[in-house]
């Protein structure tokens, strides 16, 4: 395992302690090992050394040894009899937002409530509201986290899905079998959140090929096993298919397999008027097959341009394509540059210095810091009277880096009532303020869109963070009109971010032409909290694929000067 996942595995062993009620010391021990291993530069690997872990303040010599075999992919005897000795309904109750371990304990020690069905029951019966600590909001709380659970029951994370899929094909192809082979499904088309994996191969040994999929060391049960499909569960709970198909058919299965559903019933429609037949199997007139090499000769067939997987969502590129007037879409290596960053004046775990080192080495040529604001306390947000040393840091590091750009800029709260939590006078300091977001959610539509909107109106605010707040399989989007912020920061002036955490993707890739078309520009930012968070700008550019979005929408796509003279402009505009 790597540190990340070992991180994952010992903050799960405290989360378990508090489900057997152990004590204080014994959780906090663990929490706080994971988080001092979190925050340390220790590159962990079957090598690493006890004594090293040990001089990391917080890691003892006992969950040293533990993060020793973790590190050889062996999970600790004590993790597994933690986990064996809980119901594991208990464990499951665990996905309801706002219903922690401590909470999940009391319900089964004083009510016997062993899993979800029971807890549901229980709050229909309203047998929950009465118990102390609880409550009838809390009970409402739990209810509606019961739905959201049901709702992604069988529903991933496109970059955890991805990752998977693309081990399964790594193995596949280095088998020696495969002469073609692609994930399809909405994993192809860069949904944020997939049912399944879906692969399309070609080979000559299908049987091979076959055993090999069925085999792997992540899957967990094999559901059906054939020479042209087979079905596997992987450990993670991903479904996922193989179909093998013929050398000449692999261009049309994969464009059907591809999808979506709503494109191909489009793309069927449209061939049905050429006196065509399309199906997996092939384009047939006269029951005559037409030879297509790849994808991009089936839509020449209708003489149309080549549809990029991301845009088959059967909203206009059907259209686009038959006039030729497809956008350009953008790539990875079009952004120059990342924004909204945090680093350890706050709740990241890097310093500037190393964020700048990393971001070099990645091959950027500027990017723009904003720690928390003072709201933030949880997160380490940066009081008033910090503001002058944090600024005077981030000139130490620019001024040491003199060939690549440092934009400095505050991620500032709007507050309840739509003010900042910054005076003017400290917001003018910064080149450009990022404003978001971060508590009372449940504020009705009006007063959460007007909150917003005012924000938006102040004279410093030049980017508009995670504007629905969204986190993707856990927490749906705070009540606003997106259109209707879409209209205010065309008219104040204000951009707004596609926020890549895989665990928002907000502002959402269906509200992106709006922008466009309301001259919005957008940021691509990864929000990161670590060097390794820098990377999942790939999964803002996914969605900027998917909503049309070209290099002239897209700021940190510009050349560094032109991003300085766009930050001063709307400065100064305001």
């Amino acid at each position: 395992m790597d540190k990340k996942e070992i991180v994952s595995v010992l903050n799960k062993i405290s989360i378990l302690y508090e489900l057997k009620g152990e004590n204080f010391f014994k959780i906090r021990a663990y929490q706080a090992a994971a988080r001092a291993l979190e925050l340390s530069d220790i590159n962990i690997d079957s090598n690493t050394l006890e004594s090293e872990l040990i001089s990391i303040k917080g890691v003892g010599k006992s969950i040293a040894a533990q993060i020793i075999e973790l590190s050889k992919n062996e999970l600790p005897d004590l993790y597994k009899n933690l986990k064996s000795s809980i119901p594991a309904g208990l464990l499951e109750m665990l996905k309801i937002q706002k219903l922690g371990p401590k909470k999940i304990k009391f319900l089964y020690d004083e009510m016997g409530i062993s899993d979800i069905g029971q807890l549901e029951s229980a709050c229909i019966e309203n047998r929950i509201a009465g118990l102390p600590n609880f409550g009838k909001k809390t009970q409402d709380n739990i209810l509606h986290g019961i739905e959201l659970v049901k709702k992604f029951s069988e529903a991933f994370l496109y970059s955890i899905a991805a990752g998977q899929a693309e081990t399964i094909v790594e193995k596949l192809q280095s088998s020696g079998h495969i002469t073609h082979i692609s994930i399809a499904g909405s994993l192809r088309r860069k949904k944020g959140v997939v049912k399944d994996i879906d692969i399309v191969a070609c080979t000559q040994n299908p049987g091979d090929a076959m055993d090999i999929f069925t085999g792997l060391s992540q899957v967990s049960e094999i559901t059906a096993k054939g020479e042209t499909k087979s079905s596997v569960r992987l450990k993670s709970g991903i479904n996922a298919d193989l179909r093998i198909v013929e050398n000449f058919q692999y261009p049309y299965a994969l464009h059907h397999f591809t999808g979506s559903k709503e494109h191909n019933t489009a793309m069927r429609s449209l061939a049905k008027k050429s006196g065509i037949k399309m199906n997996e199997y092939g384009l047939f007139k006269n029951d005559k097959l037409i030879k297509c090499r790849d994808e991009k000769e089936i839509f020449s067939v209708f003489n149309m341009e080549y549809i990029e997987p991301e845009l088959r969502e059967n909203t206009g590129e059907i259209e686009a394509a038959a006039s030729r007037s497809l956008p350009g879409i953008i790539d990875d290596k079009d952004i120059l540059g990342l924004f909204h960053f945090h680093t350890d004046y706050s709740d990241g775990n890097m310093s500037l210095r190393q964020a700048t080192v990393r971001l070099i080495e990645m091959g950027f040529s500027y990017c723009g810091i904003s720690d928390h604001s003072k709201t933030a306390a949880y997160a380490g947000g940066i009081a008033d009277e910090k503001i002058a040393a944090y600024i005077e840091n981030t000139n130490i590091v620019k001024n040491e880096f003199k060939e690549f750009t440092i934009f400095s800029g505050i991620e500032s709260d709007i507050l309840a009532d739509g003010s900042l939590d910054y005076s003017d006078e400290i917001l003018s300091l910064f080149d450009f303020v990022i404003i978001a977001v971060h508590s009372s959610f449940n504020m009705n539509r009006k007063a959460m869109t007007e909150r917003i909107i005012k924000g938006m109106q102040n004279r410093f605010a030049t980017i508009l963070a995670h504007p629905t707040g969204r986190l993707l399989l856990a927490r749906d989007p705070y009540d606003v009109d997106i259109n209707e912020i879409i209209d205010a920061a065309s008219a104040y002036n204000v951009d707004i971010e596609i926020n890549a955490s895989p665990f928002r993707l907000d502002l959402d890739w269906q509200n992106c032409k709006y922008a466009k078309e309301k001259n919005v520009k957008i940021f691509i930012n990864p929000d990161a909290h670590s060097l390794e968070g820098f990377n999942d700008y790939r999964y803002g550019v996914n969605v900027a694929r998917k909503g049309w979005l070209e290099k002239t929408d897209i700021v940190n796509t510009w050349q560094a000067d032109k991003v300085a003279l766009h930050l001063s402009r709307k400065k100064q505009a305001k």
